[in-house]
């Protein structure tokens, strides 16, 4: 037998989003309640006819688009494992006592250390030395022994350069957002995606139980003649 028009309609409505009871209500069907037009939709979806129909039209939909469930997985289960510290991390970096001569403080350069030389003439102030040499690098891990910072260094937030972003970290970067201190990278939700691939593999065994006043039976009214296209 084929399908009434109100079940076409809900085929038609449930592949939008699929969300059974939007399309349960959007197919024309009259009901109360959200619970009640939730608990008719997925009454629908469980009918061979009806589900043999969403079958075929996500058959259809997947071959004009050649997108598969395997692809949708298969990102999703990328998502899931892909490193946050590919895309931002903490780190800790030396002080600028660390790796100058005998642990004094070292400049970046001659420029920078003249530079430093003509403020404290200027103010009035003692003149640094350079004893600590040239050549620091603010990128280099803490000296362990460094009598200074006791080699702990000093922490700092640093991005990755999203343009060099490997494949993995591409799909888990969501985009960046300007804010009044800084800046916030943004980022898929892993757990979220990891939950999608553990129900697409059928590891959960959900149950939605609806219960009435007092823990009773629950009472779902339709309109009248709701259900002779049903």
């Amino acid at each position: 037998m084929a399908l009434t028009a109100k079940q076409e309609r809900f085929v038609q409505e449930y592949l939008i989003d699929l969300n059974a009871t939007r399309a349960y209500k959007s197919a024309g069907y009259s009901v109360k309640s959200d619970n009640a037009a939730g608990v008719e939709g997925h009454r629908l979806l469980r009918n061979p006819k009806i589900a043999a129909a969403v079958k075929e039209a996500m058959d259809k939909r997947s071959d004009r688009t050649k997108i598969t469930a395997d692809m949708v997985l298969e990102r999703w289960w990328t998502i899931a494992n892909a490193d946050p510290n590919d895309l931002i991390y903490h780190r800790r970096v030396c002080c600028r006592y660390c790796f100058g001569r005998d642990h004094a403080y070292q400049w970046v350069d001659e420029d920078e250390y003249l530079n430093a030389v003509q403020i404290a003439q200027a103010m009035e102030k003692p003149i640094p030395s350079d004893d600590g040499g040239y050549g620091f690098d603010s990128t280099l891990r803490p000296h362990p022994k460094c009598p200074r910072c006791h080699g702990e260094g000093f922490g700092e937030i640093h991005a990755t350069d999203t343009r060099d972003l490997s494949p993995q970290a591409r799909m888990l970067y969501a985009g960046v957002k300007q804010t009044q201190s800084g800046f916030e990278i943004k980022m898929r939700d892993q757990d979220k995606a990891l939950e999608n691939v553990a129900r697409h593999l059928g590891m959960f065994n959900d149950k939605m139980e609806l219960t009435g006043k007092d823990g009773g039976a629950l009472q779902v009214i339709f309109d009248k003649g709701m259900t002779n296209d049903e």
